[in-house]
């Protein structure tokens, strides 16, 4: 069996259209990373702009029912944890090329420029960087925003707990009464009086709960603080 000559001519050629083809995947490459590097900046310089007014043109068909919410879920759910809902300009944290790579995927499959991106977190993610659960919206229309991405640690299980005295003056004075109460219980019996009566507990637990509203009303006047509904939607640091 006699082999095939070789012919350089031929295989100089294809050498060549090889090098070609490579050059043009290169320059296609790179065409694509500066698209792609283009687009990512232009949806961080919206992610840094303000949101007040806007209403994105989504193609309804194709949204996901349970990531639409409306402006009183967000608000009841900001209450009841202490949260705030805000422009992502007013966010400090990072957001995640995760969360990028999805408004640009909603951009390609609905056609449009997402603007408007609100974000939910705890109020010190708005100053300082943590490791909490915010969330990505962008406005719909008519009060109503579509989730586009979570990212970081779920909330602490007893965050809703916590943050029950802040939601009304009333919930806070019963949290101030409920301590003083028990500081009153755990004080020994007659350290004041050789005869215990229920006036000396009285005067003990009214003691108590002057000095813990005191405290209460110090730290939130010097802090700034103000009860969830008052701040769930206030760019303001002192709240």
């Amino acid at each position: 069996m006699l082999l095939k000559r070789t012919n350089i001519e031929e295989k100089l050629s294809s050498i060549t259209k090889k090098e070609i083809a490579q050059a043009d995947l290169l320059s296609s490459v790179y065409e694509l990373l500066r698209k792609d590097t283009e687009s990512e900046e232009r949806i961080q310089q919206r992610l840094a702009g303000k949101a007040k007014g806007i209403q994105n043109n989504f193609d309804f068909d194709q949204l996901e029912t349970d990531k639409i919410y409306h402006i009183e879920q967000i608000k009841r759910i900001c209450i009841e944890y202490r949260l705030r809902f805000l422009d992502t300009k007013y966010f400090k944290g990072e957001i995640p090329m995760e969360g990028i790579s999805k408004i640009k995927a909603l951009e390609k499959e609905h056609n449009i420029q997402i603007e408007g991106f609100k974000i939910i977190a705890p109020s010190k993610l708005f100053r300082l960087e943590d490791k909490d659960d915010p969330l990505l919206f962008a406005p719909i229309g008519n009060g109503y925003f579509y989730l586009i991405h979570r990212w970081g640690n779920d909330l602490h299980p007893l965050r809703r707990a916590f943050a029950w005295p802040f939601k009304n003056i009333v919930n806070l004075t019963s949290i101030v009464l409920i301590i003083a109460y028990l500081i009153t219980l755990m004080v020994p019996e007659g350290l004041f009086s050789k005869n215990n009566s229920s006036s000396e507990f009285w005067i003990i637990f009214f003691f108590m709960f002057k000095s813990i509203a005191s405290v209460v009303i110090f730290y939130g006047f010097a802090l700034g603080k103000n009860f969830n509904p008052a701040i769930w939607n206030s760019k303001y640091f002192n709240s």
